[in-house]
């Protein structure tokens, strides 16, 4: 997911402070003037907002802007707050923030969203600005009281104490008067090597809940008088309801209703879940495939191509890339393929609804808890203030839950009823009614001189805009910044550049963002292309990279550290091969390298992946790791086994089964080196997930000496 084009890290902060109707100091801040991203600009200023509250028992509360969606996010907010405000994490409780996009929203999407890697460089120095604030206005008070100048005093644990005169108090004790202080503008946030929680590896907050049972998931929600219900969708977009068999299901024990939402949907609701799920296959619904019945992957594929053939938008450009390979001593080109994806997290979609004739209320796990707001507002025809939101953790997401679809079929549905309900998603409706990471039909060339160095390079991506349905006011003159985000700015230095992107909108397909969306697509092109490059040229691959990185240090460093850690260049068995890839990505540089086996069958065995990562100052150490590790393993996963295809204009895939997510036994040991330095904080969540792709596919080439251009792999791998 992008960062959209919005003044906003630069931007001083506003902060405000109020009392507490208990007592206590509720500390806030903003940027003002930021637009919205998705929608028209207005009067109202657009205000990122993050909350510290700090009760009369001293307990500090930390209203969260980002969502918890098993990324860590939670600790590393409390860590930004905590380090300044002195005190420990176990002293702080997180509290996900309500719906408010005027406080809540994230500078850099344009919207109260998490995604796209942003959550860590948003909050950076807006929430250490917000601890400091609190710190220093409670350490004021104190001051005050003891008639002493308040830099003789320190804190510690969230109790000042002034030493000379061997006096303390808590923020308890001081945190009513602190809300009656004018809120300081220039208050000095502390330097990295004051840091006391930043940079250390923090146990997660969220993991004690989440071992003992006691973490409230979007499927773990229970309402009084709640029934369960499940659904069938439409199985090809646009199509109709034919026919059910309503009377069926009705005799099923348990079954209580049965839902129509259009020709869109029909639902079953029970007295518990087997009882809707036995009368929804009780129903029976029959569709009709309408215009998209005759779509199938060899459709779309060939559509794109022809779209690919024509001019795009063009997104860089630099020199006169085309006379530069025409003239060129050696010329490459080809063309690689990227298929639909499925998000599949083991959460399925899920949500609990209770509408009322005045009010509605949400208990769910989403993204964008402001756009579930206003679907839910809007199905049940009630202003956004009248809809309680009650925003959960999520058992997975990778971009799924920032789409708000299965929020609005669900209010669809409950509105219907005079009783909560719990609308629960089957795997198979799940995957086959997902907004879908977009097919991409990419074209690249390049001209090499006598040396084997670049002198021309032209890189055409064909593909979905997600950009134009999600937040059509960032799709600018025809441009979607995410689709070309890793083909635009690429690490490496090249005389010559043009980078233009089409817009094609594959027919009967829903896409959205997945994790990593542009870079996922757009690193695996570049980073297989330059493979290709340096074997046409006889160079190490490593070697050849290095050669076009020596304006870019950090880039470089990422790569020395991973070959070196990796043991590039040393002696592998036979049929073994090492792959490497580089990438700049979310505002951090990533190196990869995968080591693989393949046999003679064309099986693949991952035996090691090294990845190198600089993303700047570091919150949680340890949670980097497990990102790296996490988005690595999906990244590998779909590009050994994963796509989506469709037959007759219908989803193929259904469950595991048949759309794979990598076997324990099947993972590689992941090591996973972190160069620290004083940079600003880049993202972290889907830089692995981009890396994987590339360096496997530079991997089996290295191993077999075959070239695959065409995700996932395992189809096309030939055996010996």
């Amino acid at each position: 997911m992008p960062i959209l084009n919005l003044e906003a890290p630069s931007r001083r902060f506003v902060l405000k402070a109020s009392a507490l109707a208990g007592g206590g100091l509720l500390l806030s801040m903003r940027l003002p003037s930021l637009a919205r991203a998705d929608g028209p600009t207005d009067s109202a200023a657009f205000m990122p907002n993050a909350f510290v509250k700090i009760d009369a028992a001293g307990t500090v509360t930390l209203i969260a802007p980002h969502t918890e969606v098993g990324q860590g996010i939670e600790t590393a907010q409390a860590m930004l707050i905590g380090d300044e405000l002195d005190v420990g994490l176990d002293q702080i409780q997180v509290q996900p923030a309500p719906p408010d996009i005027k406080k809540y929203a994230d500078p850099l999407l344009g919207d109260q969203a998490t995604g796209g890697s942003t959550s860590i460089r948003s909050d950076w120095t807006r929430l250490r600005q917000a601890g400091a604030t609190a710190r220093a206005m409670l350490v004021a008070v104190a001051a005050k009281r003891w008639a002493v100048d308040p830099q003789t005093c320190r804190v510690e644990r969230g109790v000042i104490h002034h030493d000379p005169s061997n006096r303390s108090l808590g923020y308890g004790d001081v945190a009513a008067d602190a809300a009656t202080l004018p809120v300081p503008t220039d208050v000095k946030l502390k330097e990295a090597a004051e840091f006391k929680l930043i940079g250390t590896s923090a146990k997660r907050l969220d993991t004690p809940f989440k071992v003992n049972g006691s973490a409230v998931f979007g499927i773990d929600a229970k309402v009084p008088g709640m029934k369960f219900g499940t659904l069938a969708l439409v199985p090809v977009v646009g199509g109709k309801l034919l026919g059910m068999n309503e009377a069926a299901a009705r005799k099923v024990s348990g079954v209580r209703d049965v839902v129509r939402v259009g020709d869109e949907a029909v639902a079953v609701i029970g007295d518990h879940m087997w009882a809707a799920k036995q009368g929804l296959e009780a129903l029976a619904p029959t569709w009709s495939a309408e215009r998209h019945g005759g779509v199938t992957l060899q459709t779309i594929v060939a559509e794109m191509d022809k779209a690919s053939r024509t001019q795009g938008v063009i997104a860089k450009k630099e020199g006169d890339a085309e006379a530069s390979i025409a003239k060129a001593a050696t010329k490459l080109s080809a063309i690689y393929e990227l298929p639909f994806l499925s998000h599949s997290p083991m959460e399925p979609l899920n949500c609990t609804l209770h509408i009322q004739a005045d009010k509605a209320e949400i208990w769910v796990g989403t993204q964008v808890p402001v756009r579930a707001q206003k679907a839910v507002a809007d199905a049940a025809g009630l202003s956004p203030d009248k809809v309680t939101v009650n925003n959960l953790y999520m058992g997975g997401a990778f971009g799924r839950r920032l789409d708000i679809d299965s929020v609005a079929i669900a209010a669809k549905i409950a509105a219907q009823l005079q009783y909560p309900v719990k609308l629960v998603w089957t795997r198979e409706e799940d995957l086959r009614h997902d907004y879908y990471r977009p097919y991409y039909y990419d074209r690249v060339s390049a001209g090499l001189d006598a040396e084997g160095r670049i002198v021309g390079w032209t890189h055409r991506v064909t593909g979905s805009s997600i950009m134009a349905r999600w937040a059509p006011s960032a799709f600018k003159n025809g441009l979607d910044s995410d689709a070309v985000e890793g083909a635009a700015d690429t690490p490496y230095e090249v005389p010559a550049t043009l980078v233009d992107y089409v817009r094609h909108e594959p027919a009967g397909v829903n896409t959205g963002w997945w994790r990593g969306v542009g870079p996922t697509h757009n690193v695996f092109v570049t980073e297989s292309f330059v493979d290709e490059i340096a074997s046409a040229a006889g160079k190490d691959a490593v070697a050849y990279r290095r050669s076009m990185l020596g304006k870019n240090p950090r880039a470089l460093a990422v790569l020395n550290l991973a070959a070196e850690k990796s043991g590039w260049g040393t002696a592998l068995p036979p049929r073994c091969g090492r792959g490497v890839s580089v990438q700049f990505a979310f505002g951090s540089y990533v190196s990869c390298v995968i080591e693989v086996e393949v046999s003679t069958a064309g099986e693949i065995l991952l035996r090691r992946a090294t990845v190198a990562i600089d993303c700047g100052l570091t919150v949680n150490p340890d949670t980097v790791v497990a990102q790296i590790e996490g988005g690595l393993i999906l990244g590998l996963s779909t590009a050994m086994y994963n796509q989506i295809t469709l037959s007759a204009g219908a989803i193929d895939q259904s469950n595991f089964h048949d759309y794979r997510a990598m076997r324990i036994n099947e993972a590689p040991k992941i090591a996973v080196h972190q160069i620290r330095n004083a940079e600003k904080p880049g993202g972290v969540g889907e830089t692995g997930t981009a890396a994987a792709a590339p360096a496997l596919g530079n991997a089996i080439f290295a191993a077999t000496g075959q070239r695959l251009r065409k995700l996932p792999f395992a189809p096309g791998l030939k055996g010996a």
